[in-house]
């Protein structure tokens, strides 16, 4: 809005011309997405107990130690949603479909999210959604929007990292297929990652500073034929939704660090891992997200290895799964566990960033 609106009066106000470059909306998206969850989300707080909605509950059979976390407030990904839609409508190019199909779903997995929990809360039963319904709809939204990647006339070609024009053309079916896993994968792998106070949102950052990068490039006609990766028109304006993510994760974890004062919920973890694999699909990085996300990588297929193994053998690889509980039965403090994976997470992230010279 801000984008179209301001630079037309740069004869009269000169500075208002800066509004044109992508890097200063990202830096105001920043600071206005922060701002706003830090203001915002101490308010929602307080509604939410002013009104007397139940807080989180908690798996029966997890550790002990998070007895003390019954009753604390969830669904805070709610407050993250709302400032990055609002910082994207205020400061992205509107007229950029790449935009408006990220927004749809970051709103369409939010409201999935937002059912589940509502569902955990009034039940006062962790489980939610039934696992099969959640899939579904994750698919369904996901094909939704490659099939409209499709229709405008989209690469439905998965590029290969760490290679120069190295690309597997995937058909217009199978181009809608892959971006329905990536979607749901990452969704549900981001989901599993947010069980500890802060543990998820760190690597969302990590994670969303990375895409911010790889967005910015892949726009630039003039930096994409000189790293040699693929071109997407309109890509850059993806930055600012990242950059929105990224301040607002700052300001949720100055109230979900350890001790949590809210907690992210389905709301926030589904909407934002949707939305990161999505931007991937968009910026032809999608394999990047197994090295950049790696830690959401990690906590899934714990997931699916303790899963299965125990379907066959009646035996368990892990004390507990996803596998930053299996850490804490082993005695590690929470606080050690997320910082540990922070740093993990940042590796990663510079470890991804390598792939754009290592061609």
């Amino acid at each position: 809005m801000l984008y179209e609106i301001l630079p037309r009066f740069d004869d009269y106000i000169h500075w208002l011309n800066v509004f044109k470059y992508v890097t200063f909306r990202c830096m105001v998206a920043f600071l206005f997405t922060f701002a706003f969850v830090l203001v915002v989300q101490p308010l929602f707080i307080n509604w939410l107990k002013e009104r007397g909605v139940k807080g989180q509950p908690i798996r029966d059979d997890g550790p002990k130690a998070h007895e003390g976390k019954r009753g604390t407030p969830t669904m805070g990904g709610m407050v993250v949603v709302v400032a990055v839609v609002l910082s994207t409508l205020l400061l992205a190019d509107l007229g950029n479909v790449k935009v408006w199909l990220t927004l749809a779903i970051l709103v369409g997995f939010a409201y999935l999210g937002f059912i589940d929990d509502w569902k955990k809360i009034t039940k006062q039963d962790s489980r939610g959604l039934s696992e099969r319904g959640k899939l579904l709809v994750q698919f369904g939204l996901g094909a939704g929007a490659a099939t409209v990647l499709c229709l405008l006339g989209g690469s439905t070609s998965l590029v290969i990292p760490f290679t120069k024009d190295l690309l597997v053309p995937l058909g217009a079916v199978g181009f809608v297929l892959f971006t329905s896993f990536v979607l749901t994968a990452t969704s549900n792998a981001v989901n599993f990652t947010d069980g500890l106070d802060g543990l998820a949102i760190g690597p969302v950052m990590t994670v969303a500073c990375t895409y911010a990068i790889f967005a910015y490039l892949a726009g630039s006609p003039k930096y994409a034929e000189y790293l040699g990766i693929h071109q997407e028109a309109g890509a850059a304006e993806l930055a600012i939704v990242l950059s929105s993510i990224f301040a607002a994760g700052l300001g949720f974890l100055w109230y979900n660090t350890f001790p949590a004062q809210v907690f992210m919920g389905d709301t926030g973890s589904m909407a934002l891992g949707g939305t990161l694999g999505f931007v991937a699909v968009l910026v032809k990085q999608e394999l990047i997200l197994i090295i950049a996300g790696g830690v959401f990588v990690m906590e899934a297929a714990s997931v699916v290895i303790q899963r299965y193994y125990y379907k066959a053998t009646k035996r368990r690889v892990f004390r507990m799964a996803p596998i930053h509980h299996h850490f804490e039965l082993a005695g590690w403090a929470e606080p050690k566990i997320i910082v540990r994976f922070w740093i993990i997470s940042v590796v990663l992230a510079i470890l991804s960033l390598t792939s754009l010279k290592l061609r």
